[in-house]
């Protein structure tokens, strides 16, 4: 049961490995104004560094079947798992609404129109007329204002928590002493 267990967990790992990509991919700092992230860099962050170093920890298990190191990766797991079910709650909001159009800029006029008054602040789309293809306040042309987290895709999402739960239940009955070693 702890060989199955490490498995699930990298699994897990590579699901999660997929996700965070997908997440920096579409982070865009200077973006965030017109859809920011619910789902924090340090709460991500962490979420990663705990369940690699958790990762780290039963494999040493797995090498010494020490028994603390089985009780220390039960610990990380809980760390990682309460904020997995923080960041899966948030993503549920984000996943369900519906995308917004980002704040207008203030002071915009036509491309065409030369002298015109514009606002120096509003995005490169705004300030061209939308007709340079030059991303805007959407992230790409024609596109709504999303945050990073809704490009995940949903059975990605659902695999990622359904391994991590089995991977959950399986270290823990590890240290329990059922099913064997």
């Amino acid at each position: 049961m702890p060989v199955i267990a490490l498995i699930t967990w990298i699994v897990t790992a590579l699901g999660g490995i997929y996700l965070l990509a997908i997440w920096l991919i579409e982070y865009d700092p200077d973006f965030q104004r017109a859809a920011a992230t619910r789902l924090p860099v340090p709460v991500i962050s962490g979420h990663v560094l705990l369940a690699v170093g958790g990762l780290a920890v039963w494999i040493i298990y797995l090498l010494t079947d020490e028994d603390v190191f089985a009780f220390a990766t039960l610990a990380v797991l809980a760390f990682v798992a309460t904020l997995g079910l923080t960041m899966a709650v948030r993503w549920i909001g984000v996943y369900r609404a519906s995308p917004t159009r980002p704040p207008a800029a203030v002071f915009t006029a036509p491309a065409s129109a030369t002298g015109a008054r514009r606002d120096p602040w509003a995005p490169s789309e705004a300030r061209t007329g939308g007709r340079s293809g030059t991303p805007g306040p959407e992230g790409r042309p024609g596109e709504m204002a999303v945050p990073p987290e809704r490009h995940f895709p949903l059975s990605v999402v659902i695999g990622h928590g359904v391994f991590a739960v089995a991977t959950i239940v399986l270290v823990l009955l590890t240290v329990l002493g059922v099913g064997g070693s």
